[in-house]
């Protein structure tokens, strides 16, 4: 048995030989009378065992907590000599190449609602250029982006024409106003390129 384990049990004892003697004191008149010193004794003993044990038992705490970071503090200093094979960088993978002849790409945005006109434009590699037309009041934009990356964008206007040019390898874009809550309420799309 450990010494928490005695520890607890000493506690359990203790905590109901107070109850059990507060009980009998208030039902016996003239308790404990001649048993005070077997009582007084019962409770030294109890308390006394208690104290030892509790000592005891985080001794044996430290000295577990104390081997255990010895046995991380080992197990740390493996791992740092010697390097594990996945840790190495990752070759980079080559960026596909934006040659071709590219093209020019018509969008405009709607007089009336957050909207473009379309939501899907397609063009050959090289460069991309995407002309706007924005008749509205409303400030609008286009940008280019592929994975959350702008890539390019044109100014904000109202009511007026502004384009905006990018070399583009082959793969899928997102065409998108950047005006703050545009592209949430619908003014994006996908640009293919191929």
């Amino acid at each position: 048995m450990s010494n928490g384990d005695l520890f607890y049990i000493c506690g359990i004892a203790l905590a109901i030989s107070a109850v059990v003697i507060s009980f009998i004191g208030l039902r016996v008149k003239g308790f404990p009378g001649k048993f005070a010193p077997l009582v007084a004794l019962w409770f030294v003993v109890l308390v006394g065992a208690s104290a030892t044990f509790s000592v005891l038992h985080a001794q044996d705490e430290e000295a577990a907590k104390a081997a255990e970071l010895e046995s991380a503090n080992e197990e740390i200093t493996k791992e740092e000599a010697s390097p594990v094979e996945s840790e190495k960088a990752p070759a980079p993978k080559p960026e596909p190449v934006a040659g071709g002849p590219g093209g020019t790409l018509q969008l405009a945005a709607s007089p009336s609602d957050l909207v473009f006109d379309t939501t899907s434009l397609t063009s050959k590699p090289g460069k991309v250029t995407i002309d706007f037309d924005n008749p509205a009041a409303l400030e609008h934009n286009v940008a280019i982006e592929q994975d959350g990356k702008e890539i390019a964008a044109s100014e904000t206007i109202t009511e007026g024409k502004t384009s905006v040019s990018a070399d583009l390898a082959p793969g899928s874009y997102t065409f998108l106003c950047t005006v703050p809550g545009h592209a949430e309420a619908g003014m994006e799309g996908v640009l293919t390129v191929r």
